[in-house]
């Protein structure tokens, strides 16, 4: 594996730009984009082998997609209420949409990808707690929308519409150390993309150095609602919680940003 010095990688990364668009090393492969750099650095995976000195990672998207990167994964607190399988899906959960198909007839389904900026249709929100240092998430049974009425009943009838109790959170210094374990340091490129003749090319035209991930940066921006907080479980499978960011956002969650 080539060994870099962040020197050194920040002149490959020139070096890839300025070759300009670079076919696909994995054609119809969503991943691609990242394949085709971490190849043509000779890397695997993003973690790039930089040695003294603290880690770094390779973070690459394309740019003309509007989804959200995942940050991490993490179940919210207590974890002894298993909050997700025992509590969010039996008494807030509906039908799942192939319940009664491919699924058992009575299969729920609980997925919500919420933020701190508004409330979602169904009335779930995130929380910011500064005083306890939490992020919490809310439920306002008045902010669910009308097509929701039905569900909107059997969630009165099963639990009542007041607020969450006890009410899920993640604690700031857990949820910053399980980010700052991915992505204290980060090099990050958006790349153009295009297709011609039927293959796919990557032009890596934009290149920043992202240093010291900042606690009081990933609040703001937490803040501002541009992270999210994912729940994506069905009956007898939660596929996980994940705090998700919009990409733009990324280089507002450190003090330091160069771009290359």
């Amino acid at each position: 594996m080539q060994i870099y010095t962040k020197e050194s990688i920040i002149s490959a990364l020139r070096d890839i730009r300025d070759q300009g668009w670079i076919e696909s090393r994995r054609h119809n492969n969503h991943g691609g984009v990242g394949n085709t750099l971490e190849d043509l650095l000779g890397i695997e995976e993003n973690n790039l082998p930089i040695p003294n000195a603290a880690e770094w990672e390779l973070k690459v998207q394309r740019s003309d997609t509007n989804s959200l990167i995942t940050l991490f994964h993490m179940e919210p607190s207590p974890t002894a209420y298993k909050f997700v399988p025992q509590i969010l899906l039996p008494l807030y959960g509906w039908p799942h949409q192939k319940a009664g198909k491919s699924h058992p007839i009575d299969e729920k389904s609980f997925r919500q990808t919420i933020n701190a900026a508004t409330y979602s249709d169904r009335g779930f929100t995130v929380l910011i707690d500064k005083k306890n240092r939490k992020i919490v998430i809310g439920f306002d049974g008045l902010k669910i929308s009308e097509h929701h009425k039905i569900w909107q009943n059997s969630v009165m009838d099963r639990v009542g519409l007041g607020q969450l109790s006890p009410q899920p959170y993640w604690g700031f210094d857990d949820v910053f150390h399980k980010l700052g374990s991915k992505l204290h340091n980060c090099f990050y490129v958006r790349a153009q993309r295009k297709r011609e003749n039927g293959k796919e090319y990557f032009l890596y035209s934009e290149i920043m150095m992202l240093r010291e991930l900042a606690q009081e940066k990933f609040i703001s921006t937490l803040e501002s609602g541009q992270i999210y907080v994912d729940f994506d479980a069905r009956t007898g499978h939660n596929h996980g919680t994940k705090f998700r960011i919009s990409q733009l956002a990324i280089p507002g969650l450190y003090k330091e940003v160069m771009r290359i």
